[in-house]
């Protein structure tokens, strides 16, 4: 428990959360919020939607009457950069939390960020995501694993986990010192997504410091049918292009190489199958189900292939 003395020494913590048609996941994600182990009185929630069209904001009012910390606002132009820079405009922690309603949050979340932060005198402190299936269905499970494999999403040490605290280039779920924002300004609201991963390039350009804990724990749930992950992939594609139109500031190499593996294709894929089966393999081997083997290939090429031709359109999108 906190006493008294060290409560009245804490800083105050605002938690944005923005969200559109999220009523399969608002709730569970502010439970995890409620449960922090971090001193109510120091924390605040700000819910910021974006003018959802099914029970997110019932959900989100049911939790509105009961705790006072929790705030809401309409984020009427419904993009998530909008939402951030509501968020942060509103709030009055010394530090800010981004979180994400599709994720839930360990009950040490909150202080281990603020811990860590003090410590190493970091600007942004975030620890590694932990992807869950949403179903345990085979192509659920699988989509999670390719999420949180090297092959899948390459060098993002906050989804393939680092064995040790390290200064990285982004993080999810960052929690930043409140003078950042006075120092650099705010989320570009001219990307409708990367807008994250742009402030935090453009916060270590200015010299701040990402630290990654590895103990700082979340959980994503990610698409859990090919569809849906294949389209969501084509948008991620887009945004790792069309940033550069709005900003000199390009996202790193892993970005890219999706983009590289479609426009070389006839010659990457020659390369790009036997390393797709090794990972597979070694999937199908930590999980002691031969299933693996055979549909983890067909997982990461619907990942690299939909990252790849939303890169291209992207990049047509950055010509026009």
């Amino acid at each position: 428990m906190i006493n008294d003395t060290i409560n009245k020494k804490l800083p105050l913590v605002s938690i944005i959360v923005p969200c559109r048609n999220e009523k399969k996941y608002v709730k569970s994600c502010l439970d995890s919020f409620l449960n922090q182990d971090y001193p109510k009185n120091k924390i605040e929630v700000l819910v910021i939607d974006g003018m959802s069209e099914d029970d997110t904001k019932e959900i989100v009012g049911e939790c509105f009457k009961k705790y006072p910390f929790i705030k809401f606002f309409d984020n009427p132009k419904k993009y998530t950069s909008f939402a951030f820079n509501i968020g942060i405009k509103e709030s009055k922690g010394d530090f800010i939390v981004i979180g994400g309603a599709h994720s839930i949050y360990d009950k040490d979340y909150i202080s281990k960020c603020v811990k860590y932060s003090l410590k190493y005198d970091a600007d942004n402190v975030g620890g590694v995501i932990r992807t869950k299936a949403i179903s345990d269905s085979l192509v659920a499970k699988a989509i999670a694993f390719c999420l949180s494999s090297f092959f899948g999403v390459g060098d993002s040490y906050f989804r393939t986990g680092s064995e040790k605290p390290r200064w990285v280039d982004t993080v999810f779920g960052g929690c930043y010192k409140r003078k950042v924002f006075e120092r650099i300004g705010f989320f570009n609201e001219k990307l409708i997504r990367s807008s994250d991963m742009e402030f935090n390039l453009r916060l270590k350009r200015a010299g701040g410091k990402i630290l990654l804990v590895p103990d700082i724990i979340s959980y994503y749930y990610p698409k859990d049918n090919l569809k849906d992950f294949f389209l969501h992939n084509i948008r991620d594609g887009i945004w790792a292009i069309l940033p550069l139109k709005f900003t000199k500031i390009p996202l790193k190499l892993r970005h890219y190489i999706p983009l590289i593996f479609i426009l070389t294709l006839p010659i990457s894929i020659w390369l790009y199958i036997p390393v797709s089966l090794y990972f597979s393999l070694k999937i199908a081997f930590q999980q002691k189900n031969w299933r693996y083997f055979f549909i983890m290939p067909i997982v990461f090429a619907v990942r690299h292939i939909g990252y790849g031709v939303g890169s291209v359109w992207g990049f047509v999108k950055l010509l026009v």
